[in-house]
């Protein structure tokens, strides 16, 4: 199989695997939101944070078959995340609060796309970059 092939298998995986674990983030999003009435900065980390756990095992495994060493990959995920994490936490409550008061639902879907392109350039170049296809 040629690289530009290879490449948009690895990009439709990892979209896949994102949608999935977009599917995470929006119902645990959507229990604590609406069922436990849990603050939505709170509701917002905690469906994060499920849906970049299963996004990274599948990702490693599937997408970029790397057999590097996993704790290092994820420090650097986490990094990715220390970044991310407070910015878009920080759009998310200004967005949706007194001023702009956009539809909680908008701005957790447009965050998910800044998510889905950014950390797949991340993972790419950076994270698995010299480790992709090690597992084959």
């Amino acid at each position: 199989m040629d690289k530009s092939n290879a490449e948009f298998i690895r990009s439709f995986k990892f979209l896949c695997f994102s949608i999935s674990a977009g599917a995470i983030q929006i119902i645990s999003f959507t229990i604590m939101e609406e069922l436990l009435h849990v603050t939505h900065w709170l509701s917002y980390l905690i469906a994060l944070a499920l849906s970049v756990l299963w996004n990274f095992t599948l990702n490693r495994k599937f997408t970029f078959h790397s057999a590097g060493n996993i704790p290092a990959a994820m420090v650097k995920v986490a990094g990715y995340y220390i970044v991310f994490t407070p910015l878009s936490t920080w759009w998310t409550a200004l967005l949706t609060g007194p001023g702009w008061g956009w539809n909680e639902y908008l701005v957790l879907i447009c965050t998910m796309v800044v998510n889905f392109v950014t950390e797949y350039l991340f993972d790419r170049f950076f994270v698995f970059r010299k480790t992709m296809d090690t597992a084959k």
